[in-house]
């Protein structure tokens, strides 16, 4: 038996270290993105399953008055500071990492079963920490969680534009075509939703007003875009207004459904099992994806926030052509080749992103009525409908910003 033991454990050391030589010959970035989506998961299960072993810790259980849901609270926040402080100490070795001579570019790639070792004892460290400190970290995850947000927002405002050059650039007629046609389907989509919506959380017979305001200004924005958009002297185009508009509904929508689910406009209240469910599903595909690619895209762009038709934008190679680059192919010691991606930008993509995971299964640290709830409640419902229109007021922005300041370089 114990023979059978040795091989079992000889087995499972040699499928690790064969894991991660294969993630440092391939993409360190996918590897991460598996790292954080672990993460997820691992508070997810603590947040069903931890409680009574919390109550069982003397440091954590400090009130004989502490309700359920705040211990699953707390094991998200614990698990989400340990993410956190694993990729913002990542983030910080990483300043100033500009070839692949670096030393620490080796270590961006490579030392995979430490870099495991260690993420998991931050996340165990994080559970002998007192209340206060988490206390405070879960103040400053929602401040974290909203910038989070912002760099969505401004990675696809700068998606949508670079979409819409790179078709444009083809100048020819089966392209214009597709660009009409993909906008027309967003805005035909964008109404629809909007429709649903108000057949949802607009029930008969209930004084629905704040969810109409909610519905209204959604639709409003998406005409508003076009408007502007498709003016003379605005440099824009309909793919982007569309695209925006769709994601505006989707916006709503999400701030919708997260409304109480005793409250009677909400029309999803009496499938509570199932939102939650879906939500969280969603909530976790959508995080990882949104992260990845805002890793991707914003790590190896230094005109972050500067517009996608600009000549300096315009001079970006292709993010995912730089395979060979990342895995060290043909680096030569006597010529110090430039990396490919922004190290330190792409770890505090993540740490960012542990902050809003956080938020998101916590219902940002505020009451429920529902503790098997995922991402429900008012402070949920505002932070996406906040969210939606600061989206709104950036695409406008950056359509009428040339026009108001024409001295300005804005290209």
């Amino acid at each position: 038996m114990s023979c059978l033991a040795s091989c079992c454990a000889s087995l499972t050391c040699g499928l690790c270290t064969s894991v991660a030589s294969g993630i440092t010959k391939r993409s360190a970035r996918i590897a991460y993105c598996g790292l954080f989506g672990v993460s997820l998961i691992v508070s997810w299960i603590l947040r069903e399953f931890a409680t009574p072993i919390l109550k069982h810790l003397s440091w954590i259980n400090t009130s004989d008055n502490l309700s359920k849901e705040w211990f699953q609270i707390q094991a998200v926040l614990r698990v989400s500071l340990g993410n956190f402080l694993f990729f913002g100490v990542l983030a910080l070795i990483m300043i100033g990492v500009k070839d692949q001579n670096d030393r620490r570019d080796s270590l961006h790639h490579g030392g995979w079963i430490a870099k495991m070792l260690i993420w998991a004892l931050l996340i165990i460290l994080m559970f002998f920490l007192p209340n206060v400190i988490i206390t405070v970290y879960g103040v400053l995850s929602k401040f974290g969680a909203g910038l989070f947000l912002l760099v969505q927002v401004i990675i696809l405002l700068d998606a949508t534009h670079s979409w819409n050059d790179s078709w444009v650039a083809k100048d020819e007629q089966k392209w214009y075509l597709a660009l009409l046609a993909v906008s027309v389907a967003c805005y035909l989509a964008s109404f629809t939703i909007s429709g649903l919506l108000f057949i949802w959380f607009n029930p008969g017979g209930h004084d629905c007003g704040l969810n109409i305001f909610f519905l209204v200004m959604t639709i409003i924005l998406a005409f508003v875009f076009a408007v502007i958009a498709l003016h003379p002297k605005v440099n824009g185009s309909l793919l982007p207004a569309s695209v925006i508009s769709v994601y505006c509904a989707y916006l709503c929508y999400t701030g919708l459904s997260s409304e109480p689910r005793d409250y009677v406009c909400n029309g999803l209240h009496n499938k509570s099992k199932a939102v939650s469910t879906s939500t969280l599903i969603l909530g976790m595909l959508t995080t990882v994806l949104s992260v990845l690619y805002s890793a991707l895209r914003a790590g190896s762009s230094t005109t972050f926030l500067s517009p996608p038709s600009s000549p300096r934008a315009g001079d970006k190679k292709p993010l995912l052509d730089s395979d060979e680059l990342e895995s060290g192919k043909g680096k030569n010691d006597a010529e110090a080749r430039p990396v490919s991606y922004s190290y330190t930008f792409f770890h505090l993509i993540f740490a960012l992103a542990s902050m809003y995971s956080a938020m998101l299964l916590s219902g940002w640290t505020s009451s429920s009525e529902n503790p098997h709830l995922i991402d429900v409640g008012w402070t949920s419902v505002w932070v996406r409908i906040c969210t939606e229109w600061v989206t709104a007021g950036l695409y406008i922005w950056s359509l009428v910003a040339p026009l108001l300041f024409p001295d300005r370089e804005f290209y």
